[in-house]
């Protein structure tokens, strides 16, 4: 082919044109040593701790040591193609995870990369690994529950948004039980879930994923692996990003729950690595850096304030004793860092009782902060009572004979205690919860042998939920003005006010329900009065509005009780309704419980006027004073 001048110098000046004179230059190093993890370099004067490095075979690492001589660098991943004399580069990056949406229902490692067979992860946003705590001024104090689904944590061991609380005991003691009914018992709570398996069998992992799938767990849930199988550096950088992932949530203003299970393993993935950068070992042979490990990691765990969003990172934390010694090194420095414990004892699992809480040694440095009103009304005493019957207990061992006094206690306890154990993977909410304390708290189950205590709960739930089911499901605040005026005396003119269930019949006496649902419903209509019910048809009186029913017309009339107003609560009639007709309203309370009511008539009588106006005969029941609860 022949080429003419022209065309030469035409290619010239086009290459010269587009040359870019760009110098790319790298820090390149030289592995001098290799092994269980562990690779010390050279020639990587100007690297940066906590660095990522990238070595011949694509696989990573990450500088921990920063030597004159040499870095020491964790391998994030397997050695086994590492040799020495290869060369390793910087990446001038610091470890990243993926962050994100696209993590829910997803199983990932330690480097945030998909191990479910389902494909990448979708997003491309990133967060570091490590980062600093919020400080204090972007803090606030936790005042929102937790519910765990678990009665004898909500009840006497309360966790709110924001808060660590360490869960500790010996192993197969029921530790990660607990963890998952608490992340179960999120659903529909708007409450993500981030569950850290550290140095756990893949085989058990892979049970607790599908437990989690059963439950309806996976769809707000992100489960971060790094299996017994993998390396100490895999171990180690695992809770961090289960930590960055909820991070990225917590400040778009959601609520996170993260489990790591277990920071025992984490300690001693770590203590395995410091051994083998040659740092100085320490109490156990752990580094003197041990405490600032777990310190830095449970410290972002918090709720923000307002300005900032409000969200918060809930952390359970997880420790393995070794035959109940809670004042062994790893131990003791958790609980410095954390908000409370939860002390799970061997005896209490082997004896049936589960979840096997110590409710002497278990303690919410939060406490009653992060209580609804309504289990704050029947849980006030529960740690009381459980230390008064262990305490008794003991006597009975003696075989003497006991005072009625001292065997009531036994007895009680032994039911509070019965109560209080709980089936796994099946989470009360929290209505249930104050309903079964409720009814064991005064004296509901005294009469029912223990063995059947489980059983007559379940049928207390099914029947509440048959009768009820408007209050179980209600809004808690709602649930806690129910609740509460319920458990409290009241008198019938308080009830009156707050909204009543009537029949009204045109000959003979009317008949009355006082039910809770409808002053539930009373609530919800955002105004006192009467809920009027006349057959087939249901009418609402309500303040200052008349109302309409299938044509009728009745309109608000104040009724007067003791010369006291009360409110829109009797009906009358427009437009010639019924003129001439007696109308009676019967009013009788009737008992809740085993308190007793006496009932004291209290007649009111108008005749009725050609003027239109429903005369009404009123026969008022009024609870005696100063006995029982309705």
């Amino acid at each position: 082919m022949d080429l003419r001048p022209e065309e030469i110098s035409a290619l010239i000046k086009e290459r010269i044109k587009h040359y870019e004179d760009k110098i790319e230059a790298d820090d390149i190093g030289r592995v001098i040593t290799v092994g269980d993890g562990i690779a010390l370099a050279q020639g990587l004067d100007a690297a940066m701790a906590s660095e990522l490095v990238e070595f011949e075979d694509g696989t990573m690492g990450m500088i921990l040591n920063l030597e004159e001589e040499s870095v020491g660098i964790v391998i994030l991943g397997s050695d086994r193609n590492i040799k020495e004399g290869q060369s390793v580069k910087r990446t001038r990056e610091i470890a990243e995870v993926k962050v994100g949406d696209g993590m829910l229902g997803r199983v990932v490692n330690a480097l945030g990369e998909p191990i479910d067979g389902k494909g990448p992860i979708e997003g491309d946003r990133y967060r570091p690994i490590e980062r600093v705590a919020p400080g204090v001024m972007t803090r606030k104090s936790v005042h929102q529950p937790l519910m765990t689904g678990l009665k004898v944590i909500d009840s006497m061991i309360p966790i709110g948004k924001g808060q660590r609380e360490r869960i500790i005991g010996d192993r197969q003691t029921g530790k990660t039980a607990i963890a998952i009914d608490a992340i179960i018992n999120q659903k529909g709570k708007d409450v993500l879930c981030i569950y850290v398996a550290i140095g756990q069998k893949a085989s058990t992992v892979a049970q607790l994923v599908e437990k989690l799938r059963q439950n309806g767990a996976m769809d707000y849930t992100t489960v971060v692996v790094a299996t017994a199988s993998e390396s100490a550096p895999m171990l180690y950088i695992a809770p961090y990003a289960g930590c960055a992932i909820g991070e990225e949530w917590m400040e778009e203003g959601k609520h996170v729950l993260i489990v790591y299970d277990d920071l025992s393993k984490h300690a001693v993935a770590y203590r395995a690595m410091s051994l083998l950068l040659r740092r100085p070992p320490g109490r156990e042979a752990f580094p003197g850096d041990v405490f600032y490990l777990h310190s830095r990691l449970l410290e972002r765990a918090c709720k923000l304030n307002d300005d900032l969003g409000g969200g918060s990172i809930t952390a359970l934390p997880i420790i393995e004793t070794q035959a109940g010694d809670i004042s062994a090194y790893i131990p003791t420095n958790v609980i410095s860092i954390t908000d409370g414990q939860l002390f799970l004892q061997t005896e209490l699992f082997n004896a049936g009782i589960r979840p096997a809480v110590d409710s002497g040694l278990s303690v919410s440095r939060v406490g009653s902060a992060a209580q609804t009103k309504a289990m704050k009304s029947v849980a006030k005493s529960l740690k009381l009572e459980l230390a008064q019957y262990a305490e008794l207990l003991s006597f009975t061992q003696f075989g003497s004979d006991l005072d009625p006094i001292t065997q009531k206690t036994i007895d009680h306890g032994a039911r509070l205690q019965a109560v209080l154990v709980q089936p796994q993977y099946a989470p009360l909410t929290m209505p249930q919860q104050v309903v079964s304390l409720y009814a064991v708290e005064h004296g509901f189950m005294d009469t029912i042998d223990i063995e059947r205590i489980s059983a007559f709960e379940r049928a207390l739930h099914r029947d509440m939920q048959a009768k009820h089911a408007l209050l179980l499901d209600a809004d808690i605040v709602e649930l806690e003005h129910a609740l509460i005026s319920i458990a409290h005396t009241m008198e019938a003119e308080v009830i009156l006010s707050v909204g009543i269930r009537l029949d009204l019949a045109t000959e003979g006496p009317g008949i009355s329900i006082v039910d809770v649902v409808h002053v539930r419903q009373m609530c919800l209509h955002g105004g006192d009065g009467l809920v009027l019910t006349h057959p087939g048809r249901h009418l609402l009186c309500a303040p200052e509005r008349g109302i309409d029913v299938e044509g009728e017309g009745i309109e608000a009339v104040g009724l007067q009780v003791d010369g006291r107003r009360h409110g829109p609560v009797v009906a009358r009639c427009r437009d010639g309704h019924r003129r001439g007709a007696r109308v009676h309203v019967v009013l009788p309370f009737h008992r809740v419980g085993n308190a007793l009511h006496q009932l004291m008539p209290v007649d009111f009588h108008h005749e009725i006027g050609l003027d239109g106006r429903a005369s009404v005969d009123l026969v008022w029941h009024r609870i005696y004073r100063g006995l029982g609860q309705i």
